[in-house]
């Protein structure tokens, strides 16, 4: 199975001729070149939801807003629906409180949420599930502490229970958050494939690979339990000087094992 992280860059950001208005088609169209069958997204607004429910026909999706009354699917995952069959969905708060809608702690500058379908394989009969998330872009105690959130939750299931985590993590390879995950019994799929864990910056905010930064990857698809991967990607497609978000897409190819 073909899986994609796509931070597409929220609606309502001021990007001028870099706007959703502008990128949008070449969005869904580097979605698409990728033949993906699960896309895991994160800043999806509802503006930015209906156009790409629109572009993807075959997908169908689950998407826990993160404000209480708030109609934005940040944390969307998709699924093509001649794949897979939905089991299970759901979601819960990166917090202290993680029932309470809209939650926030530890100076977590924005509002965070992890998102999850369990889905069944039609061609196997193999059951596996997907974990969609954001961490904080501000603070790094929040950061932490968001990750052993996730990591306390995929440990309720059977150790050799097959998972994949997503997501913007606003952090590389040599933060205390990816060790957390590490801890927990993720494996980050691009380094399994490449060796590394850091090919460079995955956000570039449009620039692209001119980009200057001091943070590596940001952008990670982990696995867990019978799970191995084939291929790893970093989408760095553009079009005159022109790119689908202010992050470069990320794949990863992966199967089930029988155990």
């Amino acid at each position: 199975m073909k899986i994609l992280t796509c931070n597409i860059r929220g609606f309502g950001a001021d990007d001028g001729k870099d706007g959703w208005a502008y990128r949008k088609d070449f969005c869904i169209e580097t979605i698409r070149s990728r033949t993906p069958d699960i896309i895991c997204f994160q800043e999806m607004w509802s503006q930015q939801f209906a156009d790409v429910s629109s572009g993807l026909p075959e997908f169908r999706s689950y998407g826990m807003v993160d404000e209480p009354v708030g109609r934005n699917p940040m944390n969307c995952i998709m699924y093509r629906t001649d794949a897979y069959k939905l089991i299970s969905s759901g979601g819960y708060w990166l917090s202290e409180r993680p029932h309470a809608a809209g939650t926030k702690s530890w100076d977590s500058a924005c509002v965070r949420c992890a998102n999850w379908v369990r889905l069944e394989d039609s061609a196997t009969g193999f059951e596996f599930r997907v974990v969609n998330t954001h961490l904080d872009h501000i603070s790094q105690t929040a950061r932490e502490n968001q990750a052993r959130i996730i990591a306390e939750d995929a440990s309720a299931y059977p150790e050799d229970y097959p998972q994949i985590l997503t997501g913007d993590m606003n952090c590389d390879s040599r933060n205390r958050a990816i060790a957390t995950f590490k801890k927990g019994g993720w494996i980050d799929t691009y380094g399994k494939v490449h060796n590394t864990e850091d090919p460079g910056h995955t956000y570039h905010g449009f620039i692209g690979p001119e980009f200057d930064s001091t943070t590596g990857k940001m952008d990670w698809i982990l696995m867990r339990g019978n799970m191995s991967v084939t291929d790893a990607e970093v989408i760095s497609d553009s079009t005159d000087g022109r790119f689908p978000s202010d992050h470069y897409f990320i794949s990863a190819t992966l199967s089930i094992s029988k155990g």
